[in-house]
């Protein structure tokens, strides 16, 4: 079982390089190993381009024939932009499987197991399945609910706050603790903001880290369409940026942003916030970064709509009766309706407190 694991490790950090650039599809890796020596690795790396098996077969040449493979994920059975890759290690000659968590894809969803065995191939499962499970812990979420996984972040002093009365918030936190929120912007498929925080801030919302694997998508909730034209996210090309706004808003204004390469997802007056993630998970939107501001922070708390939770925490205090909290709008009106959350992990960044919590029962769902 230990050198199991030391090969599915590999396979692991293998598939952790594809994080953050291969959804909507999952990150998973692949080790080829014969006589107890790695023949070929591999890692899904992009979207539509060959799976992590593939790689790894296809390095090991004929030194698959009788070898094992190990994959962080269960081969896909069907056929989508890429052939099934429960097929190709049929062809292969690999005699043994070894999969650290199955997929709940209904298009996969034991299928590919069910193959391999009909195939009078060895197949084992649950090695290392929960290190495996936290590196696709969005597309899990996505494929079961529908809904992208939601990680509400938010910088504050010691004292709860995130802003002046004037709205003044530069900066809160240090460098160092800036830094590590662009880690989180790259492997989130969109960031998302409230439209005062454009209007106050005029933030460019993309990930500033040395040669990013992406930008993410830039997501506005507005809706009266009160975005600035002259905004950084509506001209300076950095990042695909998206305004979900009212169908009652202005359609001129409307056709102003289009004109600037802007998307805008018109949703019904009344739509919920939650109806919003729906509609954003039928345009592929695996995993939000939701950077507030605190109104925005206030809706997904009330609606239970957060997975996780980033708080960098200041050793600063502001004071003040008017300065803005972590999060805004009606919130509970009892203590026993507060959104129950599970620390998850707490470190110093520079100067500053990092806490990461889950909502209770629903990280992962």
């Amino acid at each position: 079982m230990l050198r199991e694991e030391s090969f599915m490790k590999t396979a692991i950090e293998l598939a952790r390089q594809g994080i953050g650039q291969t959804s909507p599809n999952p990150a998973v890796g692949a080790v080829v190993v014969k006589d107890g020596k790695v023949a070929g690795v591999g890692a899904h790396l992009r979207a539509g381009e060959h799976h992590a098996e593939v790689h790894a077969i296809r390095m090991a040449g004929e030194k698959a024939k009788g070898a094992d493979i190990y994959v962080t994920l269960e081969p896909c059975s069907h056929h989508g932009k890429t052939p099934p890759c429960a097929e190709l290690i049929i062809e292969s000659g690999i005699k043994r499987v070894i999969i650290a968590s199955l997929d709940p894809n209904p298009l996969v969803g034991g299928g590919g197991l069910a193959r391999l065995r009909d195939a009078g191939i060895a197949v084992e499962t649950g090695v290392l399945e929960k290190e495996a499970a936290e590196l696709n812990r969005f597309f899990f979420y996505y494929i079961k609910t529908g809904l992208p996984f939601i990680t509400l972040k938010a910088a504050s002093t010691l004292d709860g706050k995130t802003a002046a009365e004037n709205g003044d918030s530069k900066w809160i936190t240090g460098e160092a603790a800036r830094e590590d929120v662009h880690k989180y912007r790259e492997v989130h498929d969109a960031i998302l903001v409230g439209v005062n925080t454009v209007i106050h801030d005029n933030p460019s919302l993309t990930c500033r880290l040395k040669n990013p694997k992406k930008q993410p998508i830039r997501i506005v909730l507005d809706r009266n369409l009160r975005t600035p034209l002259h905004a950084k996210v509506a001209t300076d090309k950095e990042a695909e940026t998206w305004i979900v706004a009212s169908q009652t808003a202005d359609k001129v204004r409307a056709a102003a942003f289009v004109e600037r390469g802007v998307k805008i997802i018109f949703t019904d007056p009344e739509a919920s916030l939650k109806h919003t993630l729906i509609e954003l998970g039928k345009r592929g939107i695996t995993s939000v970064f939701a950077e507030g501001g605190s109104e925005v922070h206030g809706s997904f708390i009330k609606e239970g709509l957060l997975n996780e939770m980033i708080l960098y925490l200041a050793p600063k205090l502001l004071g003040g009766r008017k300065s803005l909290p972590i999060s805004g709008g009606p919130g509970f009106n009892w203590m026993r309706e507060a959104k129950e959350l599970e620390f998850k992990e707490t470190s110093v960044i520079g100067n500053d407190l990092k806490i990461t919590a889950v909502l209770r029962g629903k990280e992962g769902t």
